[in-house]
Parts: structure tokens; C-alpha cells; sequence
């Protein structure tokens, strides 16, 4: 009998002492004001001992260091508390995107000037003057592919601009080569029409508007993933606490103050379930997010390979030349199908009269432009190494919002183990960790969530990164489903046909029916070796071809 009574005094003993210690704690709050004034808070609001609790909201209703006015101040604190780490890390995502944005932008943008300014440098050393007369052709088909990387076929046809191009070209290149006949407009319109027909250049321009067209799609559509992802982030960023979050995270991180253990740190569960409860919407936007972030590592891929906007631009000058060449070589068969289609030209009668060499403008001379002579870009670096270096940080974005209280709930935010706020003592935390998500919060047991009320904000949100996946599938596959949705119905238009009778063509047809191909074309292809020997070697074979379609043009006059 003796033992259990020398037990139960025993507890008793301790339990007595354990609540001298808290009183004795209470009745001297010199630890508490000194917390409370490091928040920037007046000392005074602070009492000098413990006091009645019971007006307290939020905390626990005892022997208490805290006011109600207290109680205010710290719920203020709290929402800046709980912001201020989710603000850094959107901050930081923000920040990083941004970048990477700006960076690919600006490389794909001198892209397109540098292949300009190669196309210029090369064909003014071989042409001279006669390349500088239609230079605005050029000028002009570069100023449109930057408009449509910039605007999409909102700006610009691709399709269409392209077959003007090289109408136009042949155009040109067809008085040229025919500078014994005169031309009117008239007769001009119909070799236009019928440039696919003849196909004066070869299989080049098919080939060329496949990858131009997949490498555009792919390029600016990538960069408007990356343009969307800060955004998105940014808005997110101005969703506010609710009012039962604000209280959650008071109740978690500054009621210890109230029982005076100012240094006492929430439970790491207990943070959870709260940051969890108060980050809610936030992670509903996660599936999206991981599926738009898989659509743009997908996209990075074929930008690696196949879509590469790199590879496309940089040896264009090569590939317009090897499509002068292919009409070079075929200009008789062009120009004989044209007579028979169109009707025989009458001669000129400014043939016969004699120029001086001079008057061509052009010199004779040329000097093979080197690959290795190319402008940098601003980036500095290859689309492979940007490519390799933004996937790394697509990667590291996925499940951003899901694993946001994890990230929050994480060092010296919270204590190890079972010593810790519990949010009504220091003790183990019993509730069981809800999951992510709006849906899960009904049986959260610290935040109350209107389930029924997704935020509106994050909502839109949601949409925007459904719609920016779907754009990004389709550039996957080479297709800019803007065209679709194009407002002015310019996207399933045709160039060049200048008929709104079916009757136009057929009279004609019989005549620019393409037969197989009788001869092998000097080039069939469009993908180049970029190796230095290769690239030298295809330039100067091109430069001795164009020099001979030249000399070819001006003999006439010379006899």
C-alpha cells in the first residue's frame, strides 16, 4: 500500500513544480517583451507579469504574457511571417525565367540579323551592284521573318510570304537570264503564278519553308513558354492569405509567446497541415504546371534536334545561293516552258544597244565568305549549350507549388522531434498530415477552407498554362495553331495566283506540267555539313557557279 502512495505524491510533487516553473515564468515576461520589441513592436504593449488570458481570440486562454492588442500586432506579423519565404522563392523562380527568356530572345533575334547580314556580305561580293539593285528583296524577306518570330501569323503568312519570295525571285532572275526579250507586267504575273509548277529552284524552297516553318513555330513558342512562366508566378504571388490562415499561422508561430517560450518552434506536421490549409489553391495549380513544364522540355528537345533554329538561319545565305544555282543550270528548260505557257516574248529592242562593263556594276572578283568570319550572337553561346543549361531548370521547377510548405516548413522554421508547439503546448503533434490541395483541406484540423471557393486568380492561371501547353504540343509537331484562331482569316490564304477563275490556270496547265526530273539537280538537299572544310568548300563552288551565272548574264552585252 505504501508504494502507490509514494508514487501518486511523487507526481503530485512534479506537477506542482512543473507549474511553479510556468508561473513563475509568467509572473516575469522580460523574455517576452524583449521578442516582441525585436519585431519592431512598442515594449510597452507587453505586460511586466502574467495576466488574465481570457479576452485572448487566438491563443490559449490561461495565465498569459499576451493582450489582445498583442494578439492584432502578431497576426499582422504572421502574414508577413508566412510571406516573406514563399515571396523569395517565387521571387527567385520569377528572376530565373525571366532571364532565360531574355536570353533566348535575344539570341534568336540576332540569329536573324546575323543571317542577313552573312546573306549581304556574301552576295554583294559576288553579285556587286547587280545584287545591291534587288537587295530590298532580301532586306525585305528578313524584316518578315522577324516580324512573324515576333508576332506569329498574326503578322505574317509564313506560306504566303514565302511563294512571294521566290516569285519574286524568279521574277528577277527570269529577265536576267532573258535580257534578249521585253516583258510586261501581264506576262510577269503569269510565270508568277506557276513558280511551284516550274519549280525553277529545285526542291529548295519546299524544303526550306518546312524547316523554316518548324523552327519558327518551335522557337517562338518556346520563348513565349518561357515569357509565361514569371507571370504566372507574379499573379499567383498576389493571391492573399485568408483571414483563417492568418490565424492558423498567428496560432503556430506566436502563442508560444503568450505562455512565455519565445524560443519554442512549431511542430514540423503542425506547420504542414497549416501551410498546407494556407497554400491550398496554390498547389491545385501543380498538375498544370508539371504538364506545361513537360510540353516545354518536349519543345527543348526538338529545338536540339530537328526544329533547331540555329542550324536553319545560319546557313540560309547557303541554301537561297544553291537555290540560284538549281536555276542557273535549269534556266533554258524555265525559260522554254515559259514561252510555251505564256506566249513568246517580243525582243528587245534595249538589248541591242551595247553597255560597258562598268554600267553592270559588277567586278568579276570574289573571295569565298568563311564560315569562321561569322558575327557571334549577343548570347555568346550555342542554342545546344542554352537549351541544355534551361531544361536543367525546368526540371527543378516541376512541383514548385505542391512542395511549397515543405520548403516553408523546413530549418530553423521548425523544431526536430516531439519537443515543440503543438499549437496548445509543447508536445508531440497528434493530427494526421493532410495532403495537398483544395480538395484535401475538409478535414484539415487547424485551417478553416471554403473548399467551394477556389480562388479566381489562380483559376485563370490554370487556363493560361492549359492554353500555352496545347500551343506547345502543336509546335512539337511543327504546327503554330495560331493560324487557327486567326481573327482575319488570313491563315488558309494563297499568294501569287492573281484569278478568281478556276479557267485561269487550266488554259495553262498543259504547258507547266512538271515531267520527272530529267537531269540531277546540282543540289537536292538543304541540310549542310557546318564542319569548317565543308562550309569553305560549298561557298567557294557556290562562288565559282554565281561568278559563272554572271559572266553568263553579261556576255551578250560584252559581244
Amino acid at each position: 500500500m505504501k508504494t502507490p502512495l509514494l508514487l501518486c505524491v511523487a507526481c503530485t510533487l512534479v506537477a506542482l513544480s512543473a507549474s511553479a516553473t510556468a508561473e513563475q515564468k509568467l509572473k516575469n515576461c522580460n523574455e517576452v517583451r524583449a521578442a516582441y520589441s525585436s519585431k519592431g513592436f512598442n515594449v510597452n504593449d507587453v505586460p511586466n507579469k502574467g495576466v488574465n488570458g481570457a479576452p485572448l481570440k487566438v491563443c490559449p486562454q490561461g495565465f498569459s504574457c499576451c493582450t489582445v492588442e498583442m494578439e492584432e500586432k502578431l497576426s499582422q506579423q504572421s502574414h508577413s511571417d508566412m510571406k516573406a519565404p514563399v515571396s523569395r522563392l517565387s521571387t527567385n523562380l520569377q528572376s530565373t525565367f525571366r532571364q532565360k527568356h531574355d536570353h533566348f530572345d535575344k539570341f534568336f533575334r540576332e540569329l536573324l540579323k546575323n543571317a542577313e547580314l552573312s546573306l549581304h556580305n556574301m552576295f554583294v561580293r559576288t553579285y556587286g551592284m547587280m545584287y545591291v539593285q534587288n537587295a530590298e528583296l532580301f532586306k525585305n524577306f528578313f524584316e518578315a521573318l522577324t516580324r512573324y518570330y515576333a508576332s506569329g501569323s498574326a503578322a505574317v503568312n509564313l506560306d504566303s510570304m514565302l511563294s512571294d519570295f521566290w516569285a519574286d525571285l524568279l521574277e528577277r532572275m527570269f529577265r536576267l537570264v532573258n535580257v534578249q526579250h521585253e516583258f510586261s507586267d501581264a506576262y510577269m504575273e503569269c510565270v508568277s503564278r506557276h513558280t511551284e509548277q516550274l519549280q525553277p529552284f529545285g526542291d529548295v524552297p519546299r524544303k526550306l519553308r518546312i524547316q523554316l516553318t518548324r523552327a519558327f513555330v518551335a522557337a517562338r513558342t518556346f520563348v513565349r513558354g518561357l515569357a509565361l512562366m514569371p507571370e504566372v508566378v507574379n499573379k499567383v504571388s498576389t493571391v492573399s492569405a485568408s483571414p483563417s490562415c492568418v490565424r492558423a499561422v498567428m496560432k503556430m508561430m506566436y502563442c508560444p509567446y503568450c505562455s512565455g517560450q519565445v524560443a519554442l518552434k512549431p511542430c514540423q506536421n503542425y506547420c504542414l497541415n497549416v501551410m498546407r490549409g494556407c497554400l491550398a489553391n496554390q498547389a491545385d495549380l501543380d498538375t498544370e504546371w508539371n504538364n506545361f513544364l513537360d510540353a516545354m522540355l518536349s519543345l527543348a528537345e526538338r529545338l536540339e534536334g530537328p526544329f533547331n533554329f540555329e542550324s536553319v538561319m545560319d546557313p540560309i545565305d547557303v541554301k537561297i545561293s544553291e537555290a540560284i544555282m538549281n536555276m542557273q543550270e535549269n534556266s533554258m528548260q524555265v525559260s522554254q516552258k515559259v514561252f510555251q505557257g505564256c506566249g513568246q516574248p517580243k525582243p528587245s529592242k534595249a538589248f541591242r544597244s551595247k553597255r560597258s562593263l562598268k554600267e553592270t556594276g559588277f567586278t568579276g572578283r570574289f573571295r569565298p565568305y568563311s564560315p569562321d568570319a561569322r558575327p557571334t550572337t549577343a548570347a555568346g553561346t550555342s542554342l545546344d549549350r542554352l537549351t541544355t543549361d534551361v531544361k536543367k531548370k525546368l526540371k527543378h521547377a516541376k512541383k514548385f507549388w505542391s512542395t511549397l510548405p515543405e520548403t516553408v516548413c523546413a530549418g530553423e522554421r521548425i523544431a526536430p522531434g516531439d519537443d515543440c508547439w503543438n499549437g496548445t503546448a509543447k508536445s508531440r503533434y497528434e493530427s494526421v498530415v493532410i495532403g495537398n490541395g483544395l480538395a484535401n483541406q475538409v478535414s484539415n484540423p487547424d485551417v478553416d477552407v471554403d473548399i467551394t471557393k477556389p480562388d479566381i486568380v489562380i483559376r485563370s492561371q490554370i487556363a493560361a498554362l492549359k492554353e500555352m501547353t496545347s500551343w506547345l504540343k502543336a509546335a512539337h509537331s511543327g504546327h503554330d495553331i495560331s493560324t487557327d484562331i486567326d481573327d482575319d482569316g488570313s491563315g488558309g490564304e494563297e499568294s501569287g495566283s492573281g484569278c478568281d477563275s478556276p479557267s485561269c490556270d487550266t488554259d495553262r496547265d498543259m504547258y507547266f506540267s512538271t515531267p520527272p526530273n530529267t537531269g540531277n539537280p546540282r543540289v537536292n538537299q538543304v541540310v549542310v555539313d557546318r564542319s569548317p572544310s565543308a562550309g569553305a568548300a560549298s561557298r567557294g563552288s557556290m562562288a565559282l557557279a554565281l561568278c559563272g551565272m554572271a559572266l553568263a548574264l553579261l556576255a551578250p552585252h560584252w559581244r
